[in-house]
């Protein structure tokens, strides 16, 4: 499970479990999934040493919009919530698949899986947790009235009757979710989903705590009223200054917990959080500011972390607002996007130039290159000429629109480095407007936009977590495009339960969006970050970069 041998040696000086679990993720079609290890004993610790005091702070971004599972859908929001809830099941170092919540789990049929719950499982007010409380928090998810705009996510799922539930047809109580006893949950699902269980790691399929979210309402994520079932909870939150966490003592496996205090700051400006950093007030960093790269490089490369990341960045069109329902001004704007200075130039990180959704490193999908993306630079350019000039646009009716980005020095670089493009190549004339994060993401998910950043992490290794993404009842991507023919192929992808065939359709929708460009691909990202030599036991091998603070440690100097 881990790679580098300091880290091994380090986490059994610090008496961390090495191997938790098998992966149990990747069940063969037709056949039973194997029930996951149970974790090992406690290791001997060895001469490596822990610091005295076991405190981390590290950079998030943009302030946290909530904590509450059902309600956020942020990156930013989902560090928070992976320390505070845990759901059935974890990932290690390495991005498997291990037991959380649930210590096996087993299935037939890949249609109805059961899972098996800890007893030592406790909520940090002293209840256990039961598979009662993954009941209430599937059926809040997709009740209309939570309004969460991940319900999707178990639409795609498959679980049974939530597609209905979610368009208000259907009662939340029919959802294919039972407690057969306190610690057995069945979940059913209206056709086979082979990798269902990698699923169940995502913040929206986190329990909450019925009690708690009943009496308290949308005040239950207050640090006074806050009951979770993670190794943190919530101790101090300052909005736009620093959200603090404590350890959970309840947690089921607190004795194999080091960290006692986690410390999340959202700082937008990369500059500022590089001071910091350098400073000595930050442990890691959400990002790097673009221009100091090289620098840092050179004069700090012990800090310098670059891992291959499971995202994409691309601009999103909105396909409903003239001009951009024409296919020709939506492909001439992407053709004219040079990646390779976006990527290599203004990013230089490691960064691969994007033509299609999916990134490369997507387990088992193999993605092809779209025909205009084996065209030079200059060749591309010449044919948005053209498709512009065809749709009515030129030196004497040029196409002004607005470009919305959420506040990011990163991303304003990458604006005013395209708009500079498209005028000269195309004669644009592209106004720039950056929101902070809420407000960008309400105005972007209620279409008051013309073309917008943005950015997707797979929800899990998997095709489809990017590709159910365009589909036109997902609120945050597809509605915007609202294509009949890509729902189609997607849902005849969901619902194959041949591994061959689902990759042959996954290649079909690849291939209709970079005909229909409803997004224009930009880059794949690496996560460049600092990262303090102090910090032990970080996931560097985890594509998906799901940090879960429990499994972190610090060094004595």
């Amino acid at each position: 499970m881990y790679k580098n041998k300091i880290t091994r040696a380090l986490l059994m000086g610090a008496g961390l479990s090495l191997a938790l679990a098998g992966c149990g993720d990747k069940p063969a079609e037709k056949q039973a999934t194997q029930p996951a290890p149970q974790p090992e004993a406690k290791k001997e610790e060895s001469s490596n040493k822990l610091a005295e005091v076991q405190e981390l702070v590290r950079g998030n971004g943009a302030e946290v919009a909530t904590i509450d599972p059902h309600k956020s859908q942020g990156v930013s929001e989902s560090h928070v919530i992976r320390d505070l809830l845990e759901g059935l099941v974890n990932q290690d170092a390495d991005g498997n698949t291990i037991p959380g919540v649930a210590t096996h789990w087993e299935t037939t049929d890949n249609t109805s899986f059961t899972f098996h719950l800890r007893k030592d499982a406790i909520w940090s007010n002293g209840d256990p947790v039961t598979a009662h409380d993954f009941v209430f928090s599937f059926k809040r998810a997709v009740d209309p009235a939570t309004a969460s705009p991940y319900s999707w996510y178990l639409e795609y799922s498959k679980m049974k009757n939530a597609k209905a539930i979610i368009a208000g047809e259907a009662d939340k109580e029919t959802l294919g979710v039972k407690a057969i006893d306190d610690h057995t949950l069945q979940i059913d699902l209206e056709s086979a989903v082979p990798y269902f269980v990698m699923m169940m790691g995502h913040t929206t399929v986190k329990p909450v705590h019925q009690a708690t979210v009943e009496k308290h309402g949308d005040q239950w994520t207050k640090p006074g009223n806050f009951v979770g079932n993670g190794a943190y909870v919530v101790d101090n939150w300052v909005v736009n200054e620093r959200l603090v966490l404590k350890r959970n003592e309840k947690y089921w496996d607190n004795e194999n917990t080091t960290l006692n205090k986690v410390t999340f700051l959202p700082i937008e400006n990369q500059v500022a959080e590089m001071n910091r950093f350098l400073a000595g007030e930050i442990d890691f960093t959400y990002e790097l500011p673009n221009e100091h790269y090289k620098r840092l490089k050179s004069e700090h490369p012990e800090s310098l972390s670059i891992v291959g990341n499971l995202c994409t960045y691309y601009y999103i069109f909105n396909t409903k607002k003239k001009p951009f329902d024409d296919v020709r001004v939506r492909k001439a704007i992407s053709y004219a996007i040079d990646r390779n200075i976006v990527s290599d130039a203004i990013l230089g990180q490691g960064q691969k130039p994007a033509y299609f959704l999916t990134p490369e490193i997507t387990a088992g999908f193999n993605p092809e290159t779209p025909e205009y993306g084996k065209l030079s630079q200059a060749e591309r350019d010449a044919q948005a000429a053209k498709l512009l000039e065809e749709a009515g646009f030129g030196k004497d009716n040029p196409l002004k629109f607005t470009l919305l980005y959420n506040t990011s020095e990163n991303h304003k670089k990458i604006a005013v480095a395209l708009g500079s493009m498209w005028k000269k190549t195309l004669g644009l004339d592209v106004t720039l407007e950056n929101q902070e994060w809420k407000t960008y993401l309400s105005t972007k998910d209620s279409g008051n936009f013309e073309v917008a950043r943005a950015g997707w992490c797979g929800d899990y290794n998997e095709a489809s977590s990017f590709l159910t993404l365009m589909k036109s009842n997902n609120t945050t991507g597809g509605i915007h495009y609202d294509s009949a023919e890509y729902d189609a192929i997607m849902a005849k992808a969901l619902t194959s339960t041949s591994e061959e065939e689902r990759t042959k359709l996954y290649l079909e929708a690849e291939q209709l969006l970079a005909k229909d460009m409803p997004l224009a691909p930009i880059y794949q990202y690496v996560k460049a970050r600092l990262l303090s030599p102090k910090v032990g036991g970080f996931p560097a091998n985890n594509p998906e970069e799901k940090i879960f603070s429990k499994d972190l440690y610090m060094k004595a100097e």
